[in-house]
């Protein structure tokens, strides 16, 4: 189920991360009934959660959970994912919709609406470290570039999608942070 790619460039300035989520994301999709919209935001969330796991986990015992608190239709959502690949999640209203964007894509950012992100990291004595930033757009790749410059000091390029299709099945799903910058020490 799913895969996750990892690699460095630029003489290993650049790491770059990317997750293959989508037979995880129809998964998702299937059991919590999702609306595509729905589905597009919780299978944002858990490539996010996933992709954050293994940028800043350092145990296979941490795990990292997004919380997402909106004012919008679907009133939030979580999303948790351990450095191991395994990621799970959940929206508050399932069959929460809204009109597609001018453009015609689906429109997360006003399924979620403003609100905050909060990124729980669970440390393996039991401890948890919070970080909660608000939300820039609620198109959550945004949202989650905005929390990784504000919260862990890394500046990054988050790319996020969730291609649906006839009833809402997932078609494609996946992301990545591309690039993260690190300073080359010495």
């Amino acid at each position: 189920m799913g895969r996750i790619l990892r690699g460095l460039a630029g003489g290993g300035q650049l790491r770059v991360v990317a997750a293959d989520t989508g037979d995880v994301v129809e998964e998702a999709r299937r059991r919590h009934g999702l609306s595509p919209t729905a589905t597009a935001a919780l299978g944002r969330a858990m490539t996010g959660a996933l992709l954050l796991a293994q940028l800043l986990l350092k145990t296979p015992k941490e795990r990292i959970t997004l919380r997402i608190e909106g004012t919008g239709p679907l009133g939030g959502l979580v999303a948790e994912a351990d450095a191991a690949g395994n990621v799970r999640g959940y929206v508050r209203n399932p069959r929460a919709e809204v009109p597609l964007r001018e453009d015609g894509k689906l429109n997360v950012g006003e399924l979620l609406g403003a609100g905050v992100l909060r990124v729980d990291r669970s440390l393996p004595n039991g401890e948890v470290y919070t970080s909660t930033v608000p939300l820039v757009s609620g198109e959550i790749a945004e949202d989650l570039a905005h929390y990784l410059w504000q919260s862990e000091q890394i500046p990054s390029a988050v790319l996020l999608g969730v291609r649906v299709k006839g009833e809402g099945e997932v078609e494609v799903a996946g992301g990545g942070p591309n690039p993260t910058l690190r300073p080359v020490p010495g």
